[in-house]
C-alpha cells in the first residue's frame, strides 16, 4: 500500500508525507462506492491496483499505448494509466472484475473462453473492457475510421471484422491472438 494514502474508513484529515498535496475522492467502482485519500499524482490505474486491490487492469507500457490498463469510465473506455484519480471524483469505473454478474460471466468473457482468444492473458482484461466499450459505442452509432461515409447516422453500427479490428486497435497483444479476439467480439456483437 502506498504510504501517501489512506483507505476508506481511516480517521482524520487527508495527509501526505512531506506535505504532498492530497485529496479525498469518491469513485464508484464496479457498482460500489469507494472513498479514498490520494496523493494528487496517483493515476486511476495505481488507485485501482495499489489502493483497492483490483489487479485486473494491468500496467503495461504506462504510456497509454498498449491498452492493458483499459477500464470503462462513465461507460467509455479509457487508459487508466493516463488518468489522474483526483480528476475523476464521482466517476463510475468498471474494471474487468466488474464485467461479470456474480458467478455469471459477461458474454464477452464467455466468447473469449470459447474462442481461446488469449494466450498469456496479460492483455485480456484490457481487451475485454475495450470490447465492452466497443459494443456500447457501436450500439450508440458512433462511427470509426473505417465506417463507410454513407452509413446511416445515429443508428447502431454493424461490427464486422474490419470494424472490430479498427475499434480494438488501441489494445496490443504480444502473443498475436488477434484473430481469435476479433472472432470472440464478433460472436457477441449484435
Amino acid at each position: 500500500m502506498d504510504p501517501t494514502s489512506e483507505r476508506e474508513g481511516d480517521a482524520g484529515e487527508p495527509q501526505a508525507p512531506g506535505g504532498l498535496p492530497s485529496a479525498t475522492l469518491t469513485l464508484h467502482i464496479n457498482g460500489t462506492e469507494r472513498t479514498l485519500t490520494l496523493d494528487h499524482r496517483t493515476t486511476l490505474l495505481d488507485a485501482l491496483r495499489h489502493h483497492l486491490d483490483l489487479t485486473g487492469a494491468k500496467k503495461g507500457c504506462d504510456h497509454g499505448q498498449c491498452g492493458a490498463c483499459t477500464v470503462l469510465v462513465d461507460g467509455r473506455r479509457a487508459n487508466s494509466c493516463l488518468l489522474l484519480a483526483v480528476a475523476h471524483d464521482g466517476s463510475r469505473v468498471t474494471t474487468v472484475e466488474g464485467l461479470a454478474d456474480g458467478d455469471r460471466l459477461h458474454p464477452l468473457q464467455e466468447a473469449f473462453l470459447e474462442r481461446d482468444a488469449f494466450q498469456c492473458g496479460y492483455c485480456t482484461p484490457g481487451q475485454l473492457c475495450s470490447a465492452a466499450g466497443v459494443l456500447a459505442e457501436a450500439d450508440y452509432g458512433h462511427p470509426s475510421h473505417v465506417t463507410p461515409h454513407d452509413a446511416p447516422v445515429g443508428v447502431p453500427a454493424r461490427l464486422g471484422p474490419e470494424e472490430i479490428r479498427e475499434r480494438m486497435s488501441g489494445n496490443l497483444c504480444r502473443c498475436g491472438a488477434y484473430p481469435r479476439i476479433v472472432e470472440a467480439v464478433e460472436d457477441v456483437a449484435p
